[in-house]
C-alpha cells in the first residue's frame, strides 16, 4: 500500500485490488463486450476468486482472493445481465453484501466503482441527470462548461457502470426519471438542444433492501427495465463463519488492529446470530424469540471487529466472551431496547445449557451487561 493510500480510511474496490485487476487484464484470453475492462469470465474470477496462479507484471505468481462468498451461478447471472441492454438490481435483506458485490462488479467491468448515486428521500432529478453551475450559467448562459454532470451522465458518456444505492428510498417521481434513460439510453439536454447517447459498456447496477421495498415501491414500468437478482441470507454455518472471519481480518489489516480472535469465538457468534435470526436452535429442538433487529453477516463482522478493538486497547489482545457480549448487546438492541431482554432470554434458555466453556463465559458476561 502506498503512502497516500495509507492515509485513506476506506479505499475503493479498484484501489484495494489494483494489482489483481491489472494481473487479470494482462492474462485475459477471452472476448470482452465493448467497453469492458475484463471479459465476463475474468470478472467472475475477480469476484469469486481462483486457486489458479496468474503471472503478475513483475513475474510473480498471484492467486485471486474471493471478494464475494456465495453462489457463483447468481454472480454469473448478474454479470450476464450487465453485458445485455437490461440494468441489474440486487435485492435482499440488509447486510447481505449487495453494495459490496455492486462495487466489485463495477470495479472489474469499468475500472471504477465511484460513479455512484446514494438513494435517499432527498435524491433529486439533478443527481440522476445533470444540474448547472449557476455562476457560469448567469455569466455566459447555457453551455457545456456550465453543465454539472451526474455520475450516471458521466457513466453514459464514458461507457461505464453507474451504481444507484437503495433505489427504493428514492421517491417515485425521481425513479420515473430513470425509465426513459434506461429505455432510450440517452439524456436530453433541452437547454442546449442536445442529447447524450450512452456509449457501449454503460449500464446501471441498483440495490434495494427487501425491508425498504414498501417505502417507494418501484413501478411496473421501471421494474421491467431491470433484471432482479436476489442475494440470499446465508444460513450455512461454516460458510458464514468464513465470510465473517475473512472480512474481519481485512478490516484489521486496513485499520492496523492487532487483536486476535479464535475459530471458536466466530462459531459462537455465528451460531448466536443464526439461531436468533431463524427463531430456533440449530438442532430444531428449542424455539427462540426473534429480535426486531436485522442480524446479518455485516452486523456480525461489526460485532467481531468491535470486540477485536476492545481486546486490543483495553484487554489482553485476544477477544474474550466479555468483549463479545459487550459488542453483541449494542448490535441486537439498536432498534429496540426490549431486544436486550430477547438476548437475555436466549442466554437463559439456550446458552446456559451448553457445556462449552466459551458459551458459559458468554452467558455470564451477558448477564452482567444486560
Amino acid at each position: 500500500m502506498n503512502q497516500d493510500h495509507a492515509k485513506i480510511m476506506r479505499l475503493s474496490a479498484e484501489e484495494r485490488s489494483a494489482q489483481e485487476l491489472e494481473t487479470l487484464h494482462a492474462n485475459d484470453p477471452f472476448d470482452k463486450p465493448l467497453g469492458w475492462a475484463l471479459s465476463p469470465k475474468m470478472v467472475e474470477t475477480f469476484i469469486m476468486g481462483s486457486d489458479q496462479m496468474f503471472k503478475t507484471k513483475a513475474g510473480d505468481n498471484m492467486k485471486i482472493i474471493p471478494k464475494y462468498i456465495g453462489d457463483k451461478h447468481l454472480v454469473q447471472v448478474a454479470i450476464a445481465t450487465l453485458a445485455s441492454d437490461r440494468a441489474l438490481i440486487l435485492v435482499g435483506d440488509p447486510g447481505t453484501a449487495k453494495s459490496w458485490l455492486s462495487e466489485h462488479l463495477s470495479a472489474a467491468i469499468s475500472g471504477t466503482s465511484k460513479l455512484t448515486v446514494q438513494g435517499t428521500a432527498g435524491t433529486t432529478e439533478d443527481q440522476i441527470k445533470y444540474s448547472w453551475n449557476y455562476a457560469l450559467l448567469l455569466a455566459k448562459g447555457p453551455s457545456r462548461a456550465a453543465l454539472v454532470q451526474s455520475p450516471i451522465f458521466v457513466a453514459m458518456e464514458a461507457g461505464k457502470i453507474a451504481r444507484i444505492e437503495e433505489i427504493t428510498r428514492v421517491t417515485s417521481e425521481i425513479q420515473d426519471a430513470l425509465i426513459s434513460l434506461l429505455s432510450e439510453k440517452l439524456i436530453m439536454i433541452p437547454e442546449l438542444g442536445e442529447h447524450v447517447s450512452a456509449s457501449r459498456g454503460f449500464n446501471i447496477i441498483a440495490t434495494a433492501n427487501t425491508r425498504d421495498r414498501g417505502i417507494n415501491e418501484m413501478s411496473s414500468a421501471l421494474k421491467r427495465r431491470f433484471n432482479f437478482v436476489h442475494i440470499p441470507v446465508i444460513n450455512d454455518l461454516a460458510l458464514e463463519m468464513q465470510i465473517v472471519s475473512k472480512r474481519t481480518k481485512e478490516l484489521q489489516s486496513e485499520f492496523e488492529v492487532k487483536g486476535e480472535f479464535t475459530k471458536e469465538t466466530v462459531e459462537l457468534l455465528t451460531t448466536l446470530f443464526q439461531e436468533l435470526r431463524e427463531g430456533k436452535t440449530k438442532d430444531g429442538k428449542t424455539k427462540i424469540k426473534q429480535p426486531t433487529t436485522v442480524l446479518s453477516a455485516a452486523e456480525m463482522i461489526s460485532v467481531l471487529f468491535n470486540g477485536v478493538i476492545l481486546s486490543t486497547h483495553f484487554g489482553n489482545q485476544k477477544v474474550t466472551a466479555e468483549e463479545l457480549a459487550r459488542s453483541v448487546i449494542g448490535a441486537i438492541s439498536k432498534e429496540n431496547q426490549q431486544d436486550r431482554e430477547t438476548l437475555l432470554e436466549y442466554c437463559e434458555n439456550v446458552a446456559k445449557y451448553r457445556k462449552d466453556k466459551l458459551w458459559q463465559a458468554f452467558y455470564q458476561s451477558v448477564k452482567k451487561v444486560v
